[in-house]
C-alpha cells in the first residue's frame, strides 16, 4: 500500500486538483508562495476554504508580501480579520509576521525553524515546508485523519488515535513533491472522503480501503464522547448618541477577543450578572444573544439605551459603528441593540 496510494494519489490530483489562490498547480515542479500558504493556513484553522476565500484576497490586496503585514498597524489587521473568529491566530498572525520580517523576510524552510515561529504550531509547519519548499514533511489535518482512518479501519477512537494516523500518513509521504501529495490527500477528504455520504465509487484507493469494505465508511473516524460544553453568562451595553456613534471599548490584549473592539459589557461567567451600566441612561432590555465558541456557549444580554451628545461614560469612546471591524457576537449584540432602541420596553 506505501508504494500503491502515492502513486494513485498522484495522478488524480493531476486532473482532480481543487484550484485556490494559495496554491500552484500539480506538477508545477516548484514550491508555492511560503507567506501565500502560511497566510492561508493560518486563516483555514477551523474555518472552511470558502469563508477564507474573501478574506485571503483582501489581506493580499492590502499587504502582498510579509513586509508589508509586519509593518500594518495591529488595529488594522485585527479588524480585517473580524468575522473569521478564533482571534488569537490573528494576535500571532502579526507576531510571526514581525519576527520574519527582523529575520530578513524569509521563512525557514524546515519544520525545526518554522515551530520556532509565533503561532505556527506542528501542522502548519509541516504545510508550509511541504507545500512552499517541498520538504518531505508529514501534513495531518481533519481531512488527513479521516482518509487514514477510513483506508485503515483505525479501531481506536479520536483523540487517542492520533499518533497512529500520524505514522500511517507518514509511512505514505513521498519523498517525490511531498506537497502534491499533501494537498493531494487533503483533497481527497474535502471532495470525496466527506464526514457524510462519501463518493467511495470515485475514489483512487477505493479497493484499498478497509473501511469501505466493512461497508460502513462513515463509521470512521471513531470519536470518542464529547463533553458538553459549559454555559456562561454575561451583558452587553449599547449606548447611542443622536449622531448615530455608539460606545465602543477595546477588549484586553490577551484573553478571548484580544484586542478586538466591541460594547462594553461585564465578564462572561457561570452566573448570570446582575446589571452594572456604564452610564446612568434610560437602559432597556434589547435582547439576548446565543453564540458559541470553541469550550463554552455564551448568553449574553444586551440592554440598550440613548445618551446626549454630551455624555461621557467611564469606558470607551463613541465610534461610528462600522459592523466589519467587530467580532461576530459583537455585531449580533450590536444589531440587537440597535433594533431594541426602536422598541418601547421597561427600563432596568
Amino acid at each position: 500500500m506505501e508504494r500503491a496510494v502515492p502513486e494513485r494519489l498522484r495522478r488524480w490530483y493531476a486532473q482532480n486538483a481543487r484550484t485556490l489562490p494559495w496554491r500552484l498547480p500539480p506538477g508545477s515542479g516548484r514550491g508555492a508562495d511560503p507567506y501565500r500558504v502560511w497566510l492561508s493556513e493560518v486563516m483555514l484553522q477551523q474555518t472552511t476554504v470558502a469563508a477564507v476565500i474573501p478574506y485571503f484576497h483582501r489581506f493580499l490586496a492590502r499587504w502582498p508580501d510579509v513586509q508589508a503585514l509586519a509593518a500594518a498597524p495591529e488595529e488594522a489587521v485585527l479588524a480585517e480579520w473580524a468575522g473569521l473568529g478564533y482571534y488569537a491566530r490573528a494576535r500571532n498572525l502579526i507576531r510571526c509576521a514581525r519576527a520574519v520580517s527582523a529575520a530578513g523576510g524569509r521563512f525557514p524552510e524546515d519544520e525545526a525553524g518554522l515551530l520556532a515561529l509565533p503561532g505556527i504550531g506542528a501542522y502548519t509547519a509541516a504545510a508550509i515546508a511541504a507545500i512552499a519548499f517541498d520538504r518531505p514533511a508529514v501534513v495531518v489535518d481533519g481531512n488527513v485523519e479521516r482518509v487514514m482512518a477510513r483506508l485503515y479501519a483505525e479501531p481506536t477512537p479520536l483523540p487517542a488515535a492520533r499518533p497512529a494516523l500520524r505514522a500511517r500518513a507518514a509511512a505514505l509521504t513521498p519523498r517525490r513533491h511531498p506537497g502534491d501529495h499533501a494537498q493531494a490527500v487533503m483533497d481527497l477528504g474535502a471532495t470525496l472522503c466527506t464526514p457524510k455520504s462519501p463518493r467511495c465509487p470515485d475514489c483512487p484507493l477505493a479497493d484499498l480501503c478497509a473501511a469501505r469494505r466493512e461497508g460502513a465508511p462513515e463509521r470512521y473516524p471513531l470519536r470518542a464522547p464529547r463533553a458538553p460544553k459549559p454555559q456562561r453568562h454575561g451583558i452587553a451595553y449599547l449606548l447611542r448618541r443622536p449622531d448615530g456613534a455608539v460606545l465602543l471599548e477595546r477588549r484586553p490584549r490577551n484573553g478571548l477577543l484580544g484586542g478586538m473592539l466591541g460594547l462594553p459589557g461585564t465578564a462572561w461567567q457561570d452566573m448570570r450578572p446582575d446589571p452594572a451600566p456604564p452610564f446612568a441612561a434610560d437602559w432597556r432590555e434589547a435582547g439576548t444573544v446565543h453564540h458559541v465558541f470553541t469550550h463554552f456557549r455564551l448568553e449574553l444580554r444586551v440592554l440598550a439605551a440613548e445618551a446626549g451628545m454630551a455624555a461621557e461614560p467611564d469606558v470607551g469612546s463613541f465610534r461610528q459603528p462600522d459592523r466589519g471591524a467587530l467580532p461576530s457576537v459583537m455585531r449580533k449584540a450590536l444589531d440587537i441593540g440597535l433594533a431594541g432602541l426602536g422598541a418601547a420596553g421597561p427600563g432596568v
